[in-house]
């Protein structure tokens, strides 16, 4: 059987083809909805142990059941999980493929249910706002525009749960891939996988393989099947500027003590002009973009003014005309600003401190310690003493202004052509999945840890992205639309159908 699956999928056009992918997808989606709400009903705050070890257990679990063998790779953290099953083809090629498994704090006040980890079944009202429904409803007719409301149902739970759901349609087809697969699974991404890079490097023999996919992230705006070769990489750096030893009366100090909220107000303001452009002499140095770079960015099918009333804004920032190019350059983003209290809870004082938590997205022509330097360079320039932890009584009134300043890097960009093995098989499988070629991004603006598996391990990487952009993915109400989890199924059966080829 496994060989007249392989001849019809190999002689029917595309979309004939496409269309019997539809009705398989679609009936692998109603009998996995069930085990999509098992793994989102696990709690996967990775500051959390106990969160770490039940998902760990699932998926081990889950794996073993589809005859892939687990190992537990040991960290200085939260362990890894790496699954492998091998193909019985000669001289097979060896995919490996990252899912992230562990999700974002909650803060279940700003969650319009009961349990961001009990996932909620909604449609959309009339009126507005979304209207949760009984579960028992996604086994009837559902509607592909209902979504699954729960933290991690897009990042990245769902796709974890795609890629079962697929290698199940794949399994009862008796079809067997022409490729050896190794899976591994990451639970402590969003708090930047500070021990991957060792791990692989430790481990690079097991995880050793000739390409790496992320089934991560959304789709294109216009939720077209979406290829992304690359990603930019992130540093963070915490600023904290200093005013009083203690909050002070603003009745009796006002006029008097500095306030490090206007301080550190001034001093981020300088950073930008109005354009939103850094201004911090040779921050976009080593970037350029050359006219065929030009025509891969023009190529993406954007619509900038769709895009901005989405994001409700009138105009853009002005580091380059459209977004893609943007993405290309990296960014000095003020993540969050601290000082005194606001609301229920706010008092007339002159604040102590004051913090701002920024985030650099780095992009491959840039080395993420000169950009930090040029940062620090810049504060000084503006009149600051630098200190590395909290000042000293002596340091306080022997310098005007005080910044601690901590920056850290937690993984580097990454880039891979268009052309390479990876990508022209990825083109071909989702070309024959849906009939058309699928949206191709040179890069993505999220960061992902996956630079120390394409230099570690020598591999190129290309990001399978299947959610709806639309996800509220790190924020309150996380959702995954029901069309895009099928639509993934679909994608994921799609790659393992499509022959790699020997080495």
């Amino acid at each position: 059987m496994r060989y007249t699956i392989l001849f019809l999928f190999m002689i029917l056009s595309t979309l004939a083809v496409a269309q019997d992918l539809d009705k398989l997808a679609d009936a692998y989606a109603r009998q996995h909805f069930d085990l999509l709400k098992e793994l989102l009903s696990i709690p996967n705050d990775a500051h959390f142990p106990d969160h770490v070890e039940q998902n760990v257990i699932w998926c081990e679990r889950e794996f073993k059941a589809r005859a892939f063998t687990t190992t537990r790779l040991i960290t200085d953290g939260p362990p890894l999980l790496l699954a492998e099953r091998k193909t019985s083809a000669a001289n097979a090629r060896t995919v490996l493929i990252y899912l992230q498994i562990d999700g974002q704090p909650v803060d279940p006040q700003y969650w319009y249910q009961d349990d961001p980890y009990v996932p909620a079944l909604k449609a959309e009202a009339e009126e507005g706002g979304w209207i949760e429904m009984p579960w028992d409803m996604i086994h009837g007719d559902y509607n592909r525009e209902w979504r699954v409301f729960a933290r991690s149902a897009s990042d990245a739970k769902g796709p974890a749960s795609m890629f079962l759901a697929a290698l199940d349609a794949v399994d009862d087809l008796e079809y067997e891939p022409d490729f050896n697969l190794k899976v591994i699974m990451d639970f402590e991404e969003e708090m930047g996988s500070p021990h991957l890079p060792g791990a692989v490097s430790r481990y690079s023999e097991a995880l050793a393989a000739d390409m790496l996919i992320i089934f991560d992230g959304p789709r294109h705006i216009s939720n077209q099947p979406t290829l992304t070769f690359g990603a930019r990489g992130i540093s963070t750096i915490t600023l904290t500027v200093y005013g009083p030893v203690f909050p002070q009366h603003s009745g009796h100090y006002g006029n008097y003590c500095p306030n490090p909220a206007l301080r550190l107000a001034r001093l981020l303001a300088s950073m930008k002009d109005d354009d939103g452009v850094v201004t911090i002499s040779g921050y976009y140095d080593g970037v350029s973009i050359d006219d065929k770079t030009m025509e891969i960015l023009k190529a993406v099918p954007d619509d900038e003014n769709v895009i901005k009333a989405r994001l409700g804004i009138k105009s853009a920032d002005k580091v380059a005309s459209t977004l893609q190019e943007s993405l290309q350059y990296p960014s000095l983003n003020v993540r969050g600003i601290s000082s005194g209290w606001v609301g229920a809870e706010v008092r007339t004082i002159v604040p102590s401190t004051a913090v701002a938590e920024i985030d650099i997205r780095l992009v491959k022509e840039v080395d993420p310690d000169r950009l930090i330097g040029l940062v620090k360079t810049h504060i000084e320039d503006q009149g600051y003493f630098i200190v590395s932890d909290k000042p000293t009584q002596q340091e306080r009134i022997s310098h005007e202004r005080i910044c601690r300043f901590q920056a850290s890097t937690s993984y580097l960009a990454f880039r891979t052509d268009f052309d390479s093995d990876v990508g022209v098989w990825l083109t071909s499988a989702l070309t024959n999945t849906f009939g058309s070629e699928p949206i191709r991004h040179r890069t993505s603006g999220g960061s992902i840890p996956i630079s120390p598996f394409v230099t570690t391990l020598n591999i190129p990487a290309v990001t399978v992205p299947t959610v709806n952009r639309d996800n509220n993915q790190h924020s309150p109400n996380e959702n995954l639309r029901l069309g895009n989890y099928v639509d993934g199924i679909k994608t994921m059966i799609g790659i393992l159908m499509e022959p790699l080829g020997m080495k």
